[in-house]
């Protein structure tokens, strides 16, 4: 068997020759049916989320829910994140839901001078999160937890254009067994390799995306999205062809707008 190690920004791997060419596989693969509380169709689907369970009422009765579309956002004095995103060993999981990376300790990001940890990230197609109603191929949810337990996500859209090569690791290395961790000690990753050159960004408060709906995120949505291969895009649709909620009322919640220079948001 022939290794070759590859280094794709701060991406580092040890792969199989080969593995490039994992997409394929990762399109035929169909994951397996289980018993769920809820899901993304009918008779479990969105709009019944909040009456499957007590503890989903949110999903129904909640006023600052997410997704949104990010239409009107005020332009305001903002200040950058700033990443701190380290090296990992790969730890994926098929949720059943989502494809989901678990990320190790030591990685974070600061706003307004408070920390917040990467716990996780994980994909949705389409895009929940639209912009000026329009939603993206691609949506990428990075979580981050801070202290006092408070969420916070920064989220990437992701467009039609070319490949992403660390998106294409994760393809091919995607678990069959739902709900099984698979751990890649040998493969590196960086999630800073999936976010845009340019951070500035939009912000709100919401909620969590599945239930519990649970409200009180606060949410960081990129202004630019990052590009992905059409088959990357139908690859991950074959998986899931709809994992994205549908978009929520704003009712009338602020959404600020960055607008720093590229250099001071890195």
């Amino acid at each position: 068997m022939l290794w070759r190690h590859v280094r794709i920004g701060t991406f580092a791997i040890l792969v199989v020759a080969g593995l490039f060419a994992a997409d394929g596989a990762f399109a035929q693969y169909v994951a397996p049916k289980f018993p769920a509380a809820w899901t993304y169709e009918a008779p479990t689907g969105p709009a019944q989320w909040g009456d499957l369970d007590p503890s989903y009422a949110a999903c129904k009765t909640g006023t600052h829910q997410s997704p949104i579309d990010i239409n009107g956002a005020a332009p305001a004095e903002l200040s950058p994140i700033k990443f701190d995103y380290k090296l990992t060993p790969l730890k994926i999981v098929n949720t059943g839901y989502t494809v989901q990376v678990n990320y190790g300790e030591g990685s974070s990001i600061t706003v307004n001078g408070s920390v917040y940890n990467l716990v996780q990230f994980h994909f949705h197609h389409p895009s929940e999160t639209a912009i000026d109603g329009q939603r993206a191929d691609l949506e990428l949810h990075l979580v981050h937890r801070n202290a006092q337990g408070q969420l916070l996500v920064v989220a990437v859209l992701m467009k039609a254009g070319s490949e992403n090569y660390p998106l294409h690791v994760l393809w091919g290395k995607l678990p069959t067994d739902v709900g099984k961790e698979a751990e890649y000690k040998k493969v590196q990753l960086n999630a800073e390799d999936f976010l845009p050159n340019d951070h500035n960004y939009y912000t709100f408060s919401g909620s969590l995306t599945i239930p519990p709906c649970s409200e009180g995120v606060t949410w960081y949505v990129m202004q630019k999205p990052v590009e992905v291969s059409s088959a990357q895009i139908a690859a991950f649709a074959k998986f899931f062809p709809n994992n994205a909620r549908p978009l929520q009322p704003d009712n009338g919640r602020g959404i600020q707008e960055s607008s720093f220079k590229k250099s001071s948001a890195e």
